[in-house]
């Protein structure tokens, strides 16, 4: 039997909601507070709202109400937009599979029995995956969402980083043959800024300043202004005219209407491009356009420390992974003549 509550306007609220400071909110049994609406709501928003909440329950302990909890809670906030991007993209593919299931009953072995599936299809993105889960169920944990973390203990695949140099004979063959100036200006911005993608086609021509240009990463939060060069002078020129006479866009790297390129868009067109100068050339041309970020900082002179720097890197390990020139090293009798 409920009791009757301090305040008697307020024995009309459903069962265990209560006023807070700001908003009427629902104390579960299992612990915790949900928002529902602002305390100037009228009674029928307030049931309304309790009724969605709680029209199953047992909803609560499933993988989908946690990882949803998780994208609404300040840590996924304080995530890169890149990083809050890649995990949306990653739960897709883990809540196919566990969405369904009460937290409690996930266990280490059904992470690794999910990591071998997955792993017949790519490693890596199993190795992603099984990182989304981990952050996900550790946010759970610290809140007493679930009792333990499975993904802890289970082992990743071994990753091999990329050691794709692009030389300047492909590079120059590419940009000459493709006949493509989005691609010619995007080529352009990841080589001469060692920026991602995602940075160059969110890059907006307000970033464009008198020293250079500035340049935010997605996934780091690292903050840069890539002084004035001659290329990177004539890229952004050049990128002037990707849009349509008469039109300005808000982006450097934009499609003819001035809006911005997609990220699966632009892939497109990378691979059109691509196909096109194999056929003209006979190259090969095996690369990606993110290794264009590796010759950029594979091409920059100085230590690995100074490299670190310009690339915008939290760590010297980051930087490491993309310095992928081929050492040019003595022998020991030429280093003994010197």
């Amino acid at each position: 039997m409920v009791g009757k509550r301090k305040n008697s306007k307020d024995n009309k609220l459903p069962v265990r909601v209560y006023r807070g400071r700001c908003a009427f909110e629902w104390k579960p049994r299992s612990g915790g507070t949900v928002r529902l609406c602002g305390l100037d709501a009228p009674l029928s928003k307030v049931w309304l709202e309790y009724e969605n909440v709680t029209k199953d329950e047992t909803d609560r302990s499933t993988f989908k109400w946690m990882a949803r909890a998780f994208f609404g809670s300040a840590d996924f906030d304080e995530l890169g937009s890149r990083t809050q991007r890649d995990y949306i993209h990653h739960y897709k593919k883990v809540g196919a599979v566990f969405d369904r299931t009460l937290v409690n009953s996930i266990k280490p072995e059904h992470i690794r029995i999910y990591m071998d599936k997955r792993g017949l299809q790519s490693r890596v993105q199993a190795n992603r995956e099984h990182a989304f889960m981990s952050k996900c169920f550790r946010w759970g944990y610290e809140r007493g969402l679930c009792k333990l973390n499975p993904c802890q203990g289970v082992k990743k695949y071994k990753e091999s980083s990329r050691t794709r140099y692009v030389t300047d004979v492909e590079y120059d063959a590419l940009y000459k043959h493709c006949g493509d100036d989005v691609v010619r200006v995007a080529m352009e911005l990841a080589y001469l800024c060692c920026a991602r993608r995602g940075d160059v086609l969110a890059a907006r021509r307000s970033q464009v300043l008198d020293d250079g240009l500035y340049i935010a990463q997605g996934k780091t939060g690292v903050q840069q202004i890539k002084l004035w060069s001659p290329r990177l002078k004539a890229a952004i020129a050049l990128s002037k005219q990707l849009t349509k006479p008469g039109l300005n866009s808000l982006f450097i790297v934009s499609k003819p209407d001035g809006s911005e390129w997609s990220g699966d868009g632009f892939a497109g067109r990378w691979r059109k491009a691509v196909s096109k100068v194999r056929e003209v050339t006979g190259m090969p041309l095996d690369f990606t356009y993110h290794d264009l970020k590796g010759k950029g900082i594979s091409d920059l002179d100085g230590t690995l420390h100074d490299k670190q720097v310009i690339a915008g890197h939290k760590t010297p390990g980051q930087t490491a992974a993309y310095d992928r020139k081929i050492k040019r090293v003595p022998t020991v009798d030429g280093q003994r003549s010197r």
